[in-house]
């Protein structure tokens, strides 16, 4: 590295956790798809069945860490991202010796900023970005020998983070919601967009169930135009929802924004579907959502996330990361919420998926709307080798340049 590479090196790391350098010597990617008895429904479209990007880096000096990457749209996303792991952003970082996982991230992001530009496939590179991100934060925390959470700067909290369950409705949404209680979960959040009668009958039924004092949250997932979103915040408020997430586009005009933070009688959610500290510096700006949500697999990993939920927190805002996908990253995202602390809730899926604990062995433990991280190092988790049935794909990219395992 020359000087003007550690000097910048410095720069970025200089209000993150110290760390040792490591050389990395390998980046292995796996995907796994589990069929589902009923496909997990949105206003935008479904998912027919569960898959999962799970990322392994390992290096000399720290061992192994594992990351997961963003791949629930389109049906094709998770094979796809884990080719351009192997074959584009791998070669990037693999053979290297790096100061900090910062660095990575920042080297990363960097050098594929025009490729993405060129392809028009900014998520993608972002989401395995994010993966290979959290698989450098889970091995520098194993060999700190403390658990990431910790290791972020979340020393003074016990490990445990309030949750809600998402993911419910539109079918069957009362009996899911009745499971998802008796999980252990004591906050909810349901999917509406599918039309009237549905969606209001859902939400009533839902508040009949739960109680009046129960966190309820509503998410359209973009379903409406602004001034539908206007009649149906107006609609929905009757119900007391804790917030209306994406009622509209993620991509509309900071003054669209502002005018249905106006109107609304319900606060406004959103993040998910933002991606770049510019973009998240634009909607700080606006200052229409109460609750912002970044996802950590589809955009900074650890190092972008961090230091936006601070933000988010010190603005005053509710900082909720968002979250569907498999076990590690939702483990991921625990240790993010528990290291800043603050009023958020984590988003727990509430459907069945055998990749969100099968990929986080030993899964935490869940009661009264609590999950409780470990003080084992790192995550905490690795995944279990009963799911190499589900496993469709994998690769390994080693320090050689050449590859192994591809199937």
């Amino acid at each position: 590295m020359s000087d003007s590479e550690g000097a910048a090196a410095a720069e970025a790391t200089a209000d993150w956790p110290e760390t040792d350098p490591f050389t990395i010597e390998s980046v292995s990617v796996e995907v796994y798809r589990a069929a589902m008895a009923r496909p997990v429904r949105t206003a935008f479209g479904a998912m027919a069945d569960r898959p999962a990007v799970v990322v392994k880096v390992r290096s000399v000096e720290r061992g192994i860490g594992y990351g997961e990457v963003w791949c629930n749209f389109p049906a094709p996303a998770a094979e796809y991202r884990a080719r351009l792991i192997c074959t584009v952003v791998a070669p990037l970082i693999v053979g290297r010796r790096w100061p900090h996982p910062r660095v990575v991230f920042d080297h990363l992001s960097s050098r594929t900023e025009i490729l993405a530009i060129q392809s028009g496939e900014r998520g993608p590179f972002s989401a395995v970005i994010a993966g290979i991100d959290i698989a450098l934060w889970d091995m520098a925390a194993r060999q700190a020998g403390a658990p990431l959470w910790r290791l972020l700067g979340g020393g003074t909290g016990d490990g445990s983070v309030p949750t809600y369950a998402s993911g419910i409705g539109p079918d069957g949404a009362l009996e899911q919601a009745r499971h998802a209680r008796a999980e252990g979960h004591r906050a909810f959040k349901l999917k509406v967009g599918f039309g009237e009668q549905i969606d209001l009958d859902n939400l009533a039924g839902l508040r009949r169930l739960l109680g009046p004092d129960a966190p309820i949250a509503v998410d359209a997932n973009q379903a409406w135009s602004p001034d539908e979103a206007e009649r149906w915040a107006s609609m929905l408020a009757p119900y007391h929802p804790m917030w209306l997430e994406e009622p509209i586009a993620a991509s509309h005009c900071d003054d669209t924004w502002k005018k249905l933070a106006r109107t609304s009688p319900i606060p406004l959610a959103g993040g998910e579907n933002l991606c770049g500290e510019s973009e998240f510096h634009g909607a700080m700006g606006h200052g229409s959502w109460a609750v912002i949500q970044p996802d950590v697999t589809k955009w900074g990993g650890i190092s972008g996330c961090l230091p936006l939920a601070r933000r988010i927190t010190g603005a005053g805002k509710r900082f909720c990361p968002h979250y569907l996908g498999g076990g590690i990253g939702l483990i991921a995202s625990a240790h993010l919420l528990a290291a800043v602390g603050g009023d958020g809730l984590l988003e727990v899926d509430s459907n069945p998926n055998p990749l969100r604990e099968g990929l986080a062995q030993p899964f935490p433990p869940l009661a009264d709307g609590r999950l409780q991280l470990s003080e084992d190092p790192g995550l905490g988790v690795c995944p279990d080798q009963a799911l190499a049935p589900l496993r469709t794909a994998g690769e390994t990219l080693d320090v050689s340049g050449g590859r192994a395992g591809s199937n």
